[in-house]
């Protein structure tokens, strides 16, 4: 293993941050992965799956066992682990403009497509290697202000001309679950079963652009833009919803840091047989048709449905209760699916999300992570 520093920019006079990453294997020898974990800092549950990814890629590395080479940010964004306000971690927003730290990441899509036009060629091998060539030189000519920006483009750089890359969160109170690119719903579905995920989300493009979708989404864009020659998605990338942000334990975190070391495994980074996969618990479905709950007002919510459950539509899936009134309003499902999400308070304000299935008939448009 070894450690690298990377300095990000400062936010005042005599105060810096700084991304620690961990690099296991040989850089440019086989297929390459980078996993980073929190890139909203107060999701505990991906930090710990990163340790104990730790302990298995240095057991691996010093075995001789990594094929490829494996790129880890265990902790992926410092700026927010050191946001409190009064007393309260705040992680997920930028307490400077109050944008998702999971948002605006660089899309350098439109500037690939543009610099490939007329060197493509019948070779998909020779193809890809120029695509990764003009996406490593777009983000290097990228430049950033401000210290979250800084962050969002320097973990792109070490992304971005990887063969995977698993972005590992965790949502409120949660089943675990995946948001992926719709063309690649197979492999998607091949690392759901070996984590036991309960809902798959895919979509082409879903607003905002998404860490994930920064990395991803441009080969989807040429592949589109170029269809006279041979483009395969050479990008896997995903974001890993690892449950709730209080399933925190060191059984689950050894679980699911086996189930993506034998993802890498089937997908070449790491030697030996692969195991049989699971059964899969779940089918994808598109993140468009996933329902949010919302509050019509303020109240104390009663949730009716587990985590997990499948609900029908028309089902109860919390009770409202107005505390002037003391009337109880039902919050009905719209859709049937899978109970995936819920939030972790039980005070609601007006329009607010408080739950999200998983299903098939809805068509949402626009941003489609935001409620």
């Amino acid at each position: 293993m070894n450690i690298e520093t990377l300095q990000l920019a400062g936010t005042s006079p005599g105060l810096t941050h700084s991304l620690r990453v961990l690099r296991f294997g040989t850089p440019g020898h086989g297929p390459k992965a980078m996993i980073q974990a929190a890139l909203h800092a107060d999701e505990v549950p991906a930090m710990l799956v990163a340790q104990a990814l730790r302990e298995r890629l240095c057991a691996l590395d010093a075995a001789g066992q990594l094929l490829g080479e494996v790129v880890l940010v265990p902790c992926a964004n410092p700026l927010g682990l050191a946001q409190q306000v009064l007393g309260q971690h705040v992680g997920r927003f930028d307490l400077r403009d109050g944008v998702n730290f999971n948002r605006q990441v660089p899309d350098v899509s439109a500037t690939v497509s543009a610099a490939v036009q007329g060197r493509l060629g019948d070779d998909a091998a020779a193809n890809v290697a120029c695509m990764r060539d003009e996406l490593r030189r777009a983000t290097a000519a990228l430049s950033a202000d401000h210290p979250v920006d800084d962050l969002k483009l320097q973990l792109l750089r070490l992304a971005i001309d990887a063969d995977i890359v698993l972005d590992l969160h965790c949502d409120a109170e949660a089943t675990l679950h995946l948001y992926g690119l719709t063309p690649q719903a197979g492999l998607c579905a091949e690392l759901g079963a070996l984590l036991g995920a309960e809902a798959i989300l895919l979509a082409t493009e879903s607003g905002d652009s998404p860490f994930d979708e920064a990395c991803s989404r441009p080969w989807f864009v040429v592949q589109q833009a170029h269809p006279a020659h041979p483009v395969p998605l050479a990008c896997f990338s995903t974001t890993v919803e690892l449950r709730g942000a209080a399933d925190t334990s060191h059984a689950l975190a050894a679980q699911d840091a086996d189930a993506l070391v034998e993802f890498l495994r089937r997908r070449g980074v790491v030697a030996g047989v692969p195991a049989p996969l699971p059964a899969a618990r779940c089918q994808p479905t598109p993140l468009a048709a996933s329902e949010p709950v919302r509050a019509p007002g303020c109240g104390v919510i009663v949730f009716q449905q587990a985590l997990g459950a499948q609900v029908e539509a028309g089902a109860v899936v919390a009770d409202l209760v107005d505390l002037e009134t003391g009337q109880r309003h039902s919050l009905r499902a719209l859709s049937s699916g899978v109970l995936y999400a819920r939030c972790d308070t039980r005070w609601a304000t007006p329009g607010e999300r408080v739950a999200k299935i998983a299903g098939t008939t809805l068509a949402r448009t626009g941003k489609l992570l935001g409620p």
